[in-house]
């Protein structure tokens, strides 16, 4: 079976069930654990797929978007991340929260050669896994099916053990004059203790997420330091977040 047939292969049972294992695919496919993650990361690399923590999912969701906006919306996280990784420098430790575009970010750390990443996301501890220059902290806590984030008192309490020079973080909706929004109300601590933690807070959000409102109230913009965004954010956001002393760098 060449690589091409693969991948439909691949994409087909991943499409069919909404997500999949590498186990699964390797029983599927008949080949090797360590052949179906080359793909997956390939795959992912593409825009074709999501890779998850142990499988993937499909980069296009089921909601009627088509594959050219969603590839936009996939290069517009890739731009956005990109650009907040050329915040990090060697030697600091950084905690990173859940999120696709976190995800993202994380892609562009593992060539780093001295970096300590505390996490409490799955999906970005896979990404970060077996890279000698990265020394990686996985909070504990109850895992959140399909974001693979995890949850609750016991990460607060790991929180309380760490120190970060920056919080890299990801968040559902933007509000100027509500501050930053999620729409699932049991993250709200553990953004707020994974912002405890660190001295600064940067932002990595695509400009879809301004202007809307969610449920569950995570914490003020005074906490803001730095935003990345994209080029669709207003002009008239961007003045008003920077006369509030946030830097705002559009990828």
């Amino acid at each position: 079976m060449g690589d091409h047939e693969r991948d439909d292969r691949v994409i087909g049972y991943v499409r069919a069930r909404g997500t999949a294992s590498v186990e699964e695919l390797s029983r599927e496919l008949g080949v090797g654990p360590s052949t179906i993650r080359r793909d997956l990361h390939r795959l992912a690399r593409e825009g074709r797929l999501v890779r998850t923590y142990g499988g993937a999912t499909l980069a296009e969701r089921t909601t009627g978007i088509s594959s050219s906006a969603s590839a936009r919306a996939i290069a517009e996280k890739q731009r956005v991340a990109a650009a907040a990784a050329r915040l990090v420098q060697d030697g600091q430790t950084i905690a990173v929260t859940s999120g696709s575009t976190a995800v993202e970010f994380a892609r562009q750390l593992v060539d780093r050669t001295d970096l300590t990443v505390i996490t409490n996301s799955l999906d970005v501890a896979q990404v970060l896994l077996d890279h000698e220059g990265i020394q990686l902290a996985v909070l504990g806590g109850v895992v959140r099916p399909r974001m693979h984030s995890l949850l609750g008192h016991l990460t607060e309490q790991a929180c309380r053990e760490m120190r970060a020079d920056t919080l890299f973080m990801g968040i559902g909706a933007i509000s100027l004059e509500l501050g930053l929004m999620n729409d699932y109300m049991p993250e709200i601590l553990t953004d707020r203790a994974l912002r405890s933690i660190a001295a600064s807070v940067v932002l990595i959000a695509d400009s879809g997420k301004f202007d809307l409102v969610a449920p569950a109230f995570v914490f003020g913009l005074d906490q803001v330091d730095v935003i990345v965004t994209d080029s669709g954010v207003k002009p008239g956001v961007v003045e008003e977040l920077t006369s509030r002393g946030i830097r705002i760098i559009v990828a």
